[in-house]
């Protein structure tokens, strides 16, 4: 599912305020900067509200936002839909006890923690991200949070590299995205 497709008129804003970097952090890789599109109140706001508008009323109690633009988009719309917010961090950013899934990208091994605790069973959970390229974290997220006995009923990124085919990695979940980048 895409709000790109749906011709939202906010759309076209979001989508202009994101800069490409290329050859960012090397060689060949078209780097998409949300910051730029931070910078911009009407843009960012323009972002939270459609994923606000999205999951409204889903009962979703446990945001999930992956380290580290995860951070930025995620508290947001936990707040205004009434969820709590969750933090998926890389290894030995949380005090206290955690659970991790490490994960394979394309080059080499990553791993995500959460604090122990912070999802329930039968929690429903959202996983938020800047940006969806091969789909290594988003499902590494998702097998974490259903390890504890969450529900995960969607993913939500800003931005997806449809070439990358991460879409066909998350084994039919559903992902929400505002931006295609080809």
């Amino acid at each position: 599912m895409s709000a790109c497709k749906d011709q939202d008129p906010r759309i076209h804003g979001i989508k202009t305020k994101i800069r490409v970097v290329p050859n960012f952090p090397k060689p060949g890789i078209m780097f998409q900067d949300i910051t730029t599109l931070l910078l911009d109140p009407k843009a960012f706001k323009d972002t939270i509200d459609l994923f606000v508008e999205r999951y409204k009323g889903k009962n979703i109690s446990v945001v999930a936002g992956i380290e580290a633009r995860g951070f930025i988009f995620g508290p947001p719309i936990a707040l205004a839909i009434g969820a709590k917010f969750v933090p998926l961090r890389k290894p030995r950013k949380l005090p206290g006890k955690v659970i991790s899934e490490e994960y394979i990208l394309e080059y080499g091994r990553d791993c995500l923690e959460m604090h122990v605790g912070a999802v329930e069973p039968g929690d429903r959970a959202l996983v938020v991200d800047d940006l969806i390229a091969t789909g290594g974290t988003l499902c590494a997220a998702m097998n974490l949070l259903e390890r504890v006995g969450a529900e995960v009923v969607e993913c939500a990124c800003v931005i997806e590299l449809p070439e990358l085919k991460g879409r066909d990695r998350l084994n039919g979940k559903p992902l929400y995205i505002l931006v295609e980048y080809h």
